[in-house]
């Protein structure tokens, strides 16, 4: 069974027909071909899946794309300005907030929800808005450091 969906994802609309059992990650990177959101788990529990749905933080993995009709999605894809790095972005380039990568998407886009609404953090709530993203790489040191240092610096948020 299929349905047919308009979303709007990073700025563009889109319009697709989609089976009703597709999730949102699947989505996202089989049929926009948006492959920065990552499939770890499948469960909601590691977090690389998350995906900013009108704004919030979302676990793509646990949402299916017929559940986000009409929605404004935002992927880590949509962070950057062309070539111009989103501050985060930057920020985990200047302090090192990057190994493999595989959470990174997710980390990002958490923490800009995040500092969205707490634009001076102190580490420790940094560390508990983090806390649902699961990094096998870190000790989080870095992450939070780059996360600390993007506080305060989006015009753009």
């Amino acid at each position: 069974m299929s349905r047919t969906i308009r979303v709007r994802v990073n700025g563009r609309e889109h319009e697709r027909l989609v089976e009703v059992r597709e999730t949102l990650a699947d989505f996202l990177r089989e049929d926009l071909d948006l492959t920065g959101t990552h499939v770890g788990c499948e469960h909601g529990v590691c977090g690389a899946c998350t995906v900013l749905l009108d704004g919030q933080p979302v676990r793509s993995c646990l949402l299916l794309a017929v559940q986000v009709d009409g929605a404004d999605l935002t992927t880590v894809e949509g962070l950057a300005d062309g070539d111009r790095l989103h501050p985060l972005q930057q920020a985990f380039w200047d302090h090192h907030g990057l190994q493999c990568g595989f959470c990174t998407p997710g980390i990002l886009l958490t923490a800009k929800a995040f500092l969205e609404e707490h634009p001076r953090p102190t580490d420790d709530e940094i560390r508990e808005a983090i806390s649902g993203n699961l990094c096998r790489c870190t000790g989080y040191h870095f992450i939070v450091e780059a996360i600390r240092a993007a506080a305060g610096k989006d015009e753009r948020a």
